[in-house]
């Protein structure tokens, strides 16, 4: 059982909806104090509404920006004692139409914003031997045509992971959950073939990525750091012939 929190702090980017706004009421449901931070300033006061939580408008591609987030973390909720850096950002085209603009962008929300995160946040995180958890995605391991961008900063994801593990060690753990096919509503219903084609029986939904982190937070999981947790219904493991 993953232990209920009474004064610690979170933040959780990308937190307006879908997996982000599902770990922030996880959290808060086990007493975490929640900063939810969303580039859609409307959308997260809504979220932040719902569960008590503090809302802060943030580009975390913007250093600046982050260091407010991080500031206003620390000033709302009292202490920082967590990141989830969540917050993502996916642009699928060909390679001959894919910008170096659209290419950074993605880059800069999906990567970069974990290193900011991690380096405005670093002393907080040290001082309360604090943990973060980063969002990636199965596809750092496998790739459909036209996702070149989201691909590799996903996998870019996975490598910061660990090496932010080692350089923080041993004050601050540092793992990743990558999630696999997450029915967070975008894409319409779902039909019986969805689901059969996962191991698991089913396509997965927001609360069981927020039940990972949620584990990789806890002092259950005191032993884990520069980890993958992938949480996919199985789907990475699966042969597949045509």
């Amino acid at each position: 059982m993953v232990e209920r929190q009474s004064d610690k702090g979170v933040i959780v980017t990308g937190a307006a909806r879908g997996i982000g706004r599902a770990v922030a009421g996880h959290l808060a449901r086990r007493g975490w104090q929640v900063a939810l931070a969303d580039i859609d300033g409307e959308a997260v006061v809504a979220a932040a509404a719902e569960i008590g939580g503090a809302a802060v408008a943030c580009d975390v591609g913007s250093e600046a920006d982050v260091e407010h987030l991080v500031a206003v973390a620390r000033a709302r909720l009292g202490r920082i004692d967590a990141i989830v850096a969540n917050a993502g950002a996916s642009k699928f085209a060909p390679l001959q139409q894919t910008s170096l603009e659209s290419w950074n962008k993605v880059l800069a929300t999906n990567l970069t914003a974990t290193f900011l995160l991690a380096k405005a946040a670093a002393a907080d995180l040290k001082q309360v031997r604090g943990a973060i958890v980063t969002i990636a995605s199965t596809r750092a391991h496998m790739s459909e045509p036209n996702t070149l961008a989201y691909s590799a900063s996903k996998g870019g994801l996975v490598a910061l992971t660990h090496a932010l593990a080692m350089t923080l060690a041993p004050d601050v753990r540092v793992n990743c959950v990558s999630p696999g096919w997450i029915d967070t509503g975008k894409h319409g219903p779902l039909g019986a073939s969805d689901h059969a084609q996962h191991p698991a029986g089913r396509v997965g939904v927001p609360d069981d990525v927020a039940a990972a982190v949620a584990y990789l937070l806890s002092d259950a999981a005191g032993f884990v750091t520069g980890a993958e947790l992938i949480v996919d219904g199985g789907m990475t493991r699966k042969m597949i012939y045509t």
